[in-house]
């Protein structure tokens, strides 16, 4: 899912292609989920013929700014992205015979007039993405919702996001730390590997519980929060310009046998906290306070998930973080391909039928 990194290198080439061309035309398909409070039509006619004055990012949401109102707003949910006809953009990899144009998925497409050329796509699988027009002067944006509703941007909003806001932000919360990472209502940005990269850095155990974190963690976790979101947007999420001792270089082995490991042996184990699968080190990520299992230390044996019973379909527990807007709900309903797909429930025990039943009513007893 793409996250503050990944929304920050849309940003840049946005500003990089778009910045001072003027919209020449506008394609749209009758999505009527991802677009918001629009519809494709009314998108197309408010943005075409009007210049590209600006972009910014809040978080997982970014705007293309015009020269008149309304703006372009969106989030790319689980697998939205966008792809640009004159530059590779990265995260979006299309197959190798793949080489039609729109790619597939797409929801919009824009040109540029002075550039017929320079064309940009938006795209989503999934739909879970989300597409709106906000009826502001640019630089009150961020004033109006969906944005005003999500937390600061750990990058841009550091003058809010200082240390005695985090932690009485952290504390006023009994969840575990990592669903309360997640949770756009207290930072913008921030999404599974982002939360993970974190937590690993901060040396904190994903389920850990935010009002059992001491002074020491917190502040810890406060520098690790700042310092992990600004080298994801400094290097616009691109992998190969990560630290060498991120998790993130080496997470992606998970069911792979004696793999899954640190260049220095460290193994790396998979928990889900909030509905999603976090990647955590318990040699370093120890447990220090309580989490849901009731466990104060890591050498408590983790209680095992009860076994459903065979009339009832089996649930998959959810952590108790809420996200900021329905957007990101519908984001959270459904993991990303490392977390897995919730188990569907088991379909009841089907009747057997009497030749009674399928004529609608008793067969005659014989005397």
């Amino acid at each position: 899912m793409p996250e503050i990194g990944e929304v920050a290198k849309i940003v840049h080439q946005l500003r990089k292609h778009w910045v001072g061309k003027t919209i020449s035309s506008v394609r749209a398909t009758e999505d009527t989920l991802v677009f918001k409070d629009t519809t494709p039509d009314l998108f197309k006619n408010a943005i075409t013929g009007k210049e590209v004055v600006g972009a910014g990012q809040q978080g997982k949401y970014f705007w293309i700014a015009l020269s008149s109102p309304p703006h372009i707003i969106a989030h790319f949910g689980m697998t939205g992205w966008m792809t640009f006809s004159n530059e590779t953009s990265g995260w979006y990899r299309p197959k190798k015979e793949e080489n039609e144009w729109p790619p597939k998925f797409w929801k919009f497409l824009i040109s540029a007039a002075e550039d017929p050329k320079c064309e940009v796509v938006f795209t989503d699988a999934r739909r879970l993405a989300r597409i709106r027009l906000v009826d502001c002067e640019a630089s009150q944006i961020r004033n109006h919702s969906p944005l005003k509703e999500n937390g600061p941007d750990p990058v841009i909003d550091r003058e809010k996001l200082n240390l005695d806001w985090f932690v009485e932000k952290v504390r006023a919360r009994r969840v575990p730390v990592k669903a309360w990472l997640l949770d756009q209502a207290n930072l913008s940005g921030v999404g599974n590997w982002v939360g993970d990269e974190i937590l690993y850095d901060a040396k904190i155990h994903p389920e850990q519980y935010t009002n059992s974190l001491n002074d020491a963690q917190l502040s810890q976790l406060f520098e690790s929060t700042l310092g992990v979101c600004s080298i994801a947007v400094e290097t616009l999420a691109e992998e190969e310009k990560f630290p060498e001792g991120w998790l993130m270089r080496y997470r992606w082995n998970k069911g792979k046998k004696d793999k899954n490991r640190l260049p220095n042996g460290q193994k790396i184990e998979f928990v889900k906290v909030g509905g999603r699968s976090s990647a955590f080190v318990p040699s370093v990520q120890k447990i220090t306070g309580s989490t849901a299992n009731g466990e104060t230390s890591n050498t408590k044996k983790r209680a095992p998930f009860p076994k459903p019973s065979p009339q009832e379909p089996q649930k998959i527990a959810r952590g108790k973080g809420k996200t900021a807007n329905e957007d990101d709900r519908d984001a959270g309903k459904e993991d990303n391909e490392e977390a897995g797909a919730e188990e569907e429930p088991r379909p009841k025990k089907r009747k057997t039928l009497t030749i009674g039943d399928l004529w609608g009513k008793k067969t005659d007893k014989k005397p």
